[in-house]
């Protein structure tokens, strides 16, 4: 007679989460601008060549992609809760480096922009991007709102309290890295699953404060005495002598002045525009199909052109249907992230891949913008292929951060087994289901 114990029916073990999902959409977009890259990075770098090597400019970016190719394919094998738990840790470091800018910073392009680190200069600003994202993920994920789609009204003064945060640390240092953060940050709001009548709310806020600080900003007599660095760059930008006494609000007001004047495109070359003329001069010689690589004209002439200006070299070089081929590959990030996100379980890992897609694409869009001339002229990398070690490695962050989504998150065609494994090892205050399958079973 067999006893109790042995004729007790042992409980089957759950089954395992399917196999780890490699997503090649998001890789091939990553290798697609990183060749983009390397191979315009050797012709817009010209002005960089001070040490009789053509190729240095070349070898230390590439030394900044091996990196974050580091980065990205760690980040891939760790479990997107991890990072989750990290988040706060990664923000409260990023607002301490903008913090530390404003103490003992050093100037970049005629603001104070970086730190040295280790004996390495690092822009605070790049990583506040990406941290701005998380940020907002982090509390999204905390403040859903139970059966329907919306969040807490207590979600709704965090997300407006901590967007301020990011706004006021980046402002002083420049407003494009400011308005890109705030772009974030809303739709970070709505895809986080934030009703409309909160929405509201937050857009209304953030309308009157922006309104008065850019007022404040640009009025304000600051009487600050300029580096000879930022006076190099006054002169060249010929931004009007009130910029001089009056501060970098004023700076501002003298760009988006000189942006709407009329008949700009009419304007006879003259030191007193030549970048963004310069930049139409590339992209016009270059016209539908490039010059060719390594044959550009304007490389040499045109300032900035392996950062905030590449984009023109590489129209020039390549032509217009390469320039909106990089388009598409920066919308298609975007594209690949919200098809993810509509197949994720949880409100977390959709909030985290859609918060990093909008730091890479509205970050390509903005630079974009300036280069095309949509935009007044202002300082903005694109990502991957401009020149800026700190940018690459922010972008590789970015990247790892979705491709570790990608790989381990539950889909809503995944089994009920595979679905109730994910949700026991998230954190408890993690669990929400995604608000866009919220929606779809209301409706």
């Amino acid at each position: 007679m067999s006893s109790p114990s042995a004729s007790a029916t042992v409980p089957a073990p759950e089954a395992p989460v399917r196999k780890k999902r490699t997503d090649h959409h998001l890789w091939g977009t990553y290798i697609l601008l990183v060749l983009v890259a390397v191979i315009e990075l050797f012709s817009a770098s010209i002005q960089e060549v001070t040490d009789g090597s053509i190729f240095m400019p070349v070898i230390r970016h590439g030394g900044f992609i091996a990196a974050g190719l580091l980065i990205m394919v760690v980040l891939q094998h760790i479990h997107y809760r991890h990072i989750y738990r990290f988040i706060p840790f990664f923000v409260a470091v990023c607002i301490i480096m903008m913090i530390a800018v404003r103490v003992v910073g050093t100037e970049v392009n005629g603001a104070m922009r970086a730190i040295r680190i280790m004996g390495v200069t690092v822009l605070p600003a790049e990583f506040m991007k990406v941290g701005a994202a998380l940020g907002m993920a982090w509390i999204l994920t905390k403040n859903q709102v139970k059966g329907r789609r919306d969040i807490t009204r207590r979600g709704l003064w965090l997300c407006m309290l901590f967007m301020g945060i990011c706004a006021l640390l980046l402002f002083s240092q420049g407003l494009s890295n400011t308005i890109v953060v705030v772009c974030i940050c809303y739709s970070m709001m709505l895809v986080g699953g934030m009703g409309w009548k909160k929405f509201g709310i937050a857009l209304a806020i953030g309308a009157v404060c922006g309104v008065l600080a850019i007022g404040y900003k640009t009025t304000i007599k600051e009487d600050v005495k300029l580096t000879p660095q930022q006076e190099r760059v006054i002169a060249l930008n010929k931004e009007g002598e009130t910029a001089r006494a009056d501060g970098r609000g004023n700076v501002w007001r003298e760009r988006v002045k000189q942006h709407f004047r009329g008949d700009k495109h009419l304007d006879k070359f003259s030191t007193e525009h030549q970048q963004e003329q310069l930049s139409y001069i590339a992209q016009a010689h270059g016209g539908l199909f490039g010059v060719g690589v390594g044959r550009s004209r304007e490389n040499a002439r045109l300032p900035l052109a392996f950062s905030d200006y590449i984009f023109a070299i590489i129209i020039e070089e390549l032509g217009l249907f390469v320039g909106l081929g990089i388009l598409v590959v920066y919308m298609w990030i975007l594209g690949r992230s919200a098809k993810l996100t509509m197949r994720f379980r949880q409100t977390m890992p959709g909030v985290l891949v859609m918060g990093c897609a909008f730091v890479i694409v509205f970050q390509a869009l903005y630079h974009m913008a300036i280069v095309s001339g949509v935009f007044p002229v202002s300082g903005q990398p694109l990502p991957l292929i401009s020149k800026g070690g700190i940018s690459v490695l922010a972008t590789s962050l970015a990247f790892g951060v979705m491709l570790s989504v990608a790989r381990h998150a539950v889909r809503v065609t995944d089994t009920q087994a595979e679905q109730r494994q994910e949700q026991n090892i998230l954190p408890e205050d993690a669990r929400s289901v995604n608000p866009s399958i919220t929606e779809v079973v209301q409706a």
